[in-house]
């Protein structure tokens, strides 16, 4: 039987002194070292289409935008919006009722915050966008949801429909 066996009359010094583990406890060490490097290295893939990433980016600037300026629709207040919506689309909100917020319940009832949702491409250069709206003041906490489409134009991501 092998046993331990002690250097007498040595000047022999371990190099970790302070680090008394048994090869069960260094190989769990070992073994946790490399899986915790293994889950830094390796993320998770993004799941989500080209298509829904671009045109993401768009809607989400959009609505940040709104909600962060004046919410009823006028003519003045669609102005800025323009860059983000379609030709078509702004000609068809041209005739929208005043005060309304078009952009989110088409009524006076304006959202307190929004998140954008889960992504559907319809066509290469069409995404239908799931847009939560949340309202939670003393009276009540809410959550709605509408679908935003937007489509590439030239080479850019707009604003084309709002589903309410």
């Amino acid at each position: 039987m092998i046993s331990r066996f002690k250097l007498q009359n040595s000047n022999f010094r371990a190099p970790f002194p302070f680090f008394k583990a048994s090869g069960t406890k260094l190989f769990l060490i070992l073994i946790s070292g490399f899986a915790l490097f293994l889950s830094a290295a390796c993320g998770v893939p993004v799941l989500e289409k080209p298509e829904c990433l671009e045109a993401k980016q768009t809607v989400k600037e959009f609505y940040s935008f709104h909600f962060g300026n004046e919410m009823k629709f006028s003519a003045e207040n669609l102005r800025p919006r323009e860059k983000f919506l379609t030709g078509d689309f702004v000609k068809l909100l041209q005739n929208a009722p005043p005060d309304n917020d078009v952009f989110t319940t088409n009524s006076t009832d304006f959202p307190k915050a929004f998140r954008i949702g889960g992504c559907e491409v319809t066509a290469a250069d069409k995404a239908v966008f799931e847009v939560l709206l949340f309202w939670k003041d003393d009276k009540r906490t809410e959550q709605r949801a509408i679908g935003v489409e937007a489509i590439k134009q030239n080479g850019e991501w707009l604003i084309n429909k709002i589903n309410y």
